[in-house]
């Protein structure tokens, strides 16, 4: 299967059924109360977080996802159904981003995380839930609302425990072959590997997952070759394993070709050169004088806290050390256990003595290009949603809210005239001031 690591999709939840407008009508009850039933809630898309994926490919295809409407209310006071949750399957590891503006919305790391990316619409309430001592006929019933839409970007860091690291064609992928269950394509010239690889080792406590990550060059904090593409999916692993080709030769263009990565790593993440790392110096059937090598390899590793080892994975040279090596650290270091991480909300976060989401109550008329006009008013917008204005009580009912808010007065400062066209929420109007109000 193709592997994908990051793409865009637009999502959005189902639309509320609307709310009925009925009367009971039966032979011996002529003149029975309002019946009409609530509609039903829109369904939510959401993402949940499952093991037996690798990769966003799944969403190549098909990229827009729209949940189930809910189902109109009815006479008899029948509420209507509610839609069904449409469930996408990512990753584990996935991360979603809002995709207008960049801003982190959830990270799913365990099997089971789940986020709802949209929420579907509420039902429109039937005339009967208006019925009361003081309105015995309501004559309205309540629209749907719309479900919520968003455009997200999800990107995938892998979640592995040991991340294999190095230069195109150092022998990651035969590494990788030899310690674990993979078997990914081998061949003798750079850049075989393009995507990473993942195999499972596993022991009598815990299985251990291990990522062959695409060689890099220099420049791949700067996009150069396979580029930043895949840095990222070493920034979960819990050691690394930096493999290094003995073939070349001459200790000292070993050392070039590990400051290289290393120097890559930093401008990407400097925390990434604080992670536990082995050496492994692997193709030693190929050197002659591997011994002389790593006797020259292995204090200059010392000495900055590393340990070094010389591999074969063609001959087995080492292997079996190298399995034990990982076995003991994966049991001195367990996997965390993580919850589904949210990103800060910003909404959340207070401007001066009040929060965001209080400031958003207040009234604003916006001036639109070509003389029109908008209405920003949170309640006034839910309202032009969910009246139903066909029904003559629930066009009375909007006109009492406009006026309350005194919407017709901040239309008329701001330069609205007779006929001007006022949008509020997703309906527009014509606007025709009150003449008894002067």
């Amino acid at each position: 299967m193709k592997f994908v690591d990051e793409i865009a999709i637009s999502v959005c939840g189902g639309n509320g059924g609307n709310g009925c407008m009925s009367f009971l009508r039966e032979k011996y009850r002529p003149n029975g109360g309002p019946d009409g039933g609530n509609g039903g809630r829109g369904g939510d898309v959401t993402l949940v977080a499952v093991t037996n994926l690798q990769t966003l490919a799944d969403f190549e295809r098909r990229r827009r996802f729209v949940a189930d409407n809910g189902e109109h209310g009815s006479g008899g006071a029948r509420n209507g159904r509610a839609g069904q949750t449409l469930v996408l399957r990512v990753p584990c590891g996935t991360l979603v981003y809002d995709a207008e503006d960049g801003a982190g919305v959830a990270d799913l790391v365990e099997e089971g995380d789940s986020f709802v990316a949209a929420m579907g619409g509420r039902g429109g309430r039937g005339n009967r839930v208006f019925a009361s001592s003081l309105r015995r006929v309501p004559r309205f019933s309540e629209k749907g609302e719309m479900g919520e839409r968003r455009e997200l970007r999800l990107e995938l860091k892998l979640i592995a425990d040991i991340g294999l690291i190095g230069l195109p064609n150092a022998g990651k992928s035969s590494l990788l072959a030899a310690v674990s269950n993979a078997a990914p394509k081998i061949a003798d010239y750079p850049f075989t590997t393009l995507s990473p690889n993942l195999g499972v080792l596993f022991t009598d406590v815990d299985s251990v997952v291990l990522a062959d990550i695409p060689g890099l060059i220099e420049g791949a904090s700067q996009d150069r070759g396979l580029g930043i593409s895949f840095l990222r999916h070493i920034e979960r692993t819990r050691m690394l394993l930096h493999v290094l080709d003995l073939s070349a030769g001459r200790a000292e263009a070993i050392m070039d070709d590990w400051n290289t990565v290393r120097s890559e790593m930093a401008q990407y993440d400097p925390d990434l050169g604080r992670r536990p790392c082995v050496v492994i110096g692997n193709k030693s059937d190929l050197c002659g004088n591997s011994s002389e090598i790593a006797g020259e390899l292995a204090p200059y590793f010392a000495s900055k806290g590393m340990e070094f080892a010389v591999t074969s994975a063609l001959t087995g040279e080492n292997i079996q050390g190298l399995v034990s090596r990982i076995i003991d650290f994966s049991r001195d270091h367990p996997r965390p256990k993580g919850e589904v991480r949210m990103f800060a909300d910003p909404q959340d976060e207070e401007v001066g003595d009040f929060p965001k989401r209080r400031q958003r109550h207040r009234m604003q008329i916006v001036s639109l290009p070509g003389g029109g006009f908008r209405v920003l008013h949170r309640q006034i917008e839910n309202a032009a949603e969910r009246y139903d204005l066909s029904q003559e009580e629930n066009v009375a009912r909007f006109a009492r809210l406009l006026r309350k808010h005194r919407v017709e007065e901040l239309l008329l400062a701001a330069g609205a005239s007779y006929g001007s066209q006022v949008s509020i929420g997703r309906v527009d109007f014509d606007f025709r001031p009150d003449e008894r109000d002067g």
